[in-house]
């Protein structure tokens, strides 16, 4: 089964579509004393490159794990797909079709790369059953091989992911999140850590699944930001400073003043 064929199948059932996919209504995380996000109003539409950049922190990684439910929020709301998420368990968020890649690779080092795929797989499809082997769901390992296809690592599915490379790694964790049949992809720091090459090939894997799904990425390469993405929102201090294109926020004084620094 081809890549593309593939990534169309992983593509969540169609349902009538609320005007954003996601969205955030003044969602405030507070730490105690400390405010980490301020009042945030946030849209992304439907099939969007959104990137969210902004220095140390900014907010990335609380609001990140406030849309998965790693978090929950102080005040304000997230509404997904039309209905209300705020506070739900990252379980619930995974079923109601939002999926996670994390800055630290997040996979089971001594599993094949199709069980990683497969548990996914099986987490969205079915309940877990002593009394039947897995191997019984064929739906569940077509659907964890054609995850595998989509990032490329269809040829290693019997490889221990803890013999991968770094970058194949990384692969892996999209392929393990494309597994769960998401409408939205966070992608947090994808390219981390990758040499030139590996980073080109996440690069080319990013824009091909992002054919058939709405994608979130936090990222501090420039370069692959300002590439992938169709929108940038820049935090600073846990507020929105600005929102545009790639062309915009590179021109924009704030960000460049407060961020970018050219």
């Amino acid at each position: 089964m081809s890549a593309a064929l593939g990534l169309e199948r992983i593509g969540a059932e169609s349902m009538p579509r609320a005007a954003s996919l996601l969205s955030t209504e003044d969602l405030t995380v507070r730490f105690g004393g400390l405010t980490a996000l301020n009042r945030v109003n946030f849209a992304v539409e439907h099939g969007e490159v959104r990137a969210i950049i902004g220095p140390n922190g900014a907010g990335k990684s609380t609001f990140f794990n406030c849309l998965t439910g790693v978090l929950r929020p102080s005040s304000g709301h997230i509404r997904f797909d039309g209905e209300d998420i705020t506070g739900a368990s990252p379980d619930r968020i995974s079923r109601k079709g939002i999926a996670r890649s994390y800055q630290i690779t997040n996979i089971l080092p001594n599993a094949t790369t199709l069980e990683n795929t497969r548990i996914a797989a099986q987490s969205r499809r079915h309940g877990w059953s002593l009394l039947t082997h897995h191997r019984a769901y064929r739906d569940i390992i077509e659907k964890a091989e054609e995850a595998l296809e989509a990032v490329g690592l269809r040829g290693k599915a019997g490889e221990l992911a803890a013999n991968l490379s770094h970058g194949e790694q990384r692969n892996l964790e999209i392929g393990i999140a494309l597994a769960t049949e998401p409408q939205l992809l966070c992608l947090d720091e994808p390219t981390a850590g990758m040499s030139a090459a590996e980073t080109h090939d996440t690069m080319e894997l990013v824009r091909r699944i992002a054919k058939n799904l709405t994608i979130l990425i936090v990222e501090h390469d420039m370069q692959v930001v300002m590439e992938l993405a169709q929108r940038i929102t820049v935090l600073h201090y846990g507020e929105i400073l600005a929102e545009g294109t790639p062309s915009e926020i590179q021109q924009n004084p704030r960000v460049l003043e407060v961020y970018l620094k050219t």
